[in-house]
This record gives structure tokens, C-alpha cells and sequence, in this order.
């Protein structure tokens, strides 16, 4: 069984923004990938679409990561490669 740690915001919406962009992703499969209650998902829906982040396709019914998204998830993943090296040398 999976033990589930405390997620910042960010990490919350770079797993949003990850599924959106590797698959067709309706709101359920969102959901379920993420972990996100229905009320948390339409938040973070709700923000990511305000703020351009990604983009939903009325037509399909589904989500998908815009290029301010990937730009979102690449300095996002940068900035993880630095903490995660900082932790390192703190540990030694």
C-alpha cells in the first residue's frame, strides 16, 4: 500500500499538468492518477485553466497541458533538480 506524503500546490499542479500532457485525460482519469477529490480537481482545474496552463477541449471533453504548461513543468523540474541536490550535500 502506497503511504501518501504531504504535496505542496506545485507539485499538486506539475502532476496535473504531467498526466494532461501524456494521455487524453478526462477529469476522472485526472482524479485518480493525482489522487484529487472531485471538489480538489475542479479547483486546480479551475486555476490552471485561468492562468492558461492548460486547456480544455469541449468537443473530446478533455485536458491537455499548453506550452506555457510544459514551460510551467520545465522550470518546475529544474528548480526539484536543485532542491534535490541541495538535500544531498546537506546529507553529507
Amino acid at each position: 500500500m502506497q503511504v501518501m506524503k504531504h504535496r505542496s500546490r506545485l507539485e499538486i499542479i506539475a502532476e496535473i499538468l504531467e498526466t494532461a500532457n501524456s494521455s487524453k485525460s478526462i477529469q476522472a482519469k485526472i482524479m485518480h492518477r493525482v489522487y484529487l477529490s472531485y471538489p480538489q480537481l475542479k479547483e486546480y482545474l479551475a486555476l490552471l485553466l485561468e492562468n492558461g496552463l492548460i486547456e480544455y477541449r469541449q468537443t473530446d471533453r478533455i485536458y491537455r497541458t499548453t506550452s506555457r504548461g510544459m514551460r510551467f513543468l520545465e522550470i518546475y523540474r529544474q528548480l526539484n533538480d536543485v532542491v534535490v541536490m541541495t538535500d544531498n550535500i546537506i546529507v553529507r
